[in-house]
């Protein structure tokens, strides 16, 4: 999961990433307004911390430019006030939750993962697809109850098609998603997560195929076909 941090004091930004990081969250921190919203123009995250109090303009300025760009990402308000006015200036522009300096790590990282998968259309924190569980709070995958043994990139990947199951997601979406931008090898190498991940999901789900290719385009997440089910039955008979 990728987080954007928008937050101008560097302790509470170092603190903040500390805390994330050891969530197993990917956090990418600017300290300027301006800089919050081209990077959330730019590249896709899941979720924006963003605090009012910036050097260069106002963090609810921030909110409103990104809502008017139409940037839906989910952004949780991060304000040392509990000034009732500012949060209702912030819900009117388009806010999805407020949290009030100081907080407990656990209460951020529960919010955190209760908007984005309200964002994503999901109620609880583990996501289903066919025999596969995937539990974006404990960040673990299992098969009939047996953990699949995943690399981190090969869960961020699996986590962000179980996000947006059903939805083809390009190369370069995944890239964004692994890098944000920095260091990022060529396309070829999100070929070579997906045959690892496929063949690792297969091996545990009876030779299932989960992760269709789209020629051209990338791959999606689906339940598997009812006929892959009936030919192996027609197979085995």
């Amino acid at each position: 999961m990728r987080i954007l941090l928008v937050e101008d004091d560097p302790t509470t930004s170092r603190s903040i990433e500390l805390m994330l990081t050891h969530a197993n969250l990917n956090v990418y921190s600017t300290d300027l307004g301006e800089e919050g919203i081209d990077l959330a123009k730019l590249y896709d995250y899941d979720l924006i911390l963003l605090d009012l109090n910036l050097p260069d303009m106002n963090g609810l300025e921030v909110l409103r430019q990104l809502r008017v760009a139409r940037i839906e990402t989910p952004i949780l308000i991060l304000t040392g006030s509990d000034d009732t006015e500012d949060k209702l200036k912030g819900f009117g522009f388009g806010a999805d939750d407020y949290m009030t300096k100081p907080f407990h790590r656990e209460e951020l990282v529960a919010r955190i993962h209760a908007i984005v998968r309200r964002s994503k259309g999901h109620s609880q924190s583990v996501i289903r697809t066919g025999k596969i569980e995937v539990n974006l709070d404990g960040k673990s995958v299992t098969v009939k109850g047996k953990q699949v043994h995943l690399t981190g990139k090969e869960y961020q990947m699996l986590e962000l098609l179980s996000l947006r199951k059903g939805t083809t997601l390009t190369k370069e979406m995944f890239l964004n998603h692994l890098y944000g931008g920095m260091d990022e090898p060529e396309l070829k190498i999100i070929d070579v997560f997906i045959c690892k991940l496929r063949k690792k999901l297969a091996s545990m789900t009876d030779g299932e195929n989960y992760i269709e290719t789209v020629w051209g385009r990338g791959y999606i997440l689906r339940d598997p076909e009812p006929a892959e089910f009936e030919d192996k039955m027609a197979m085995g008979a």
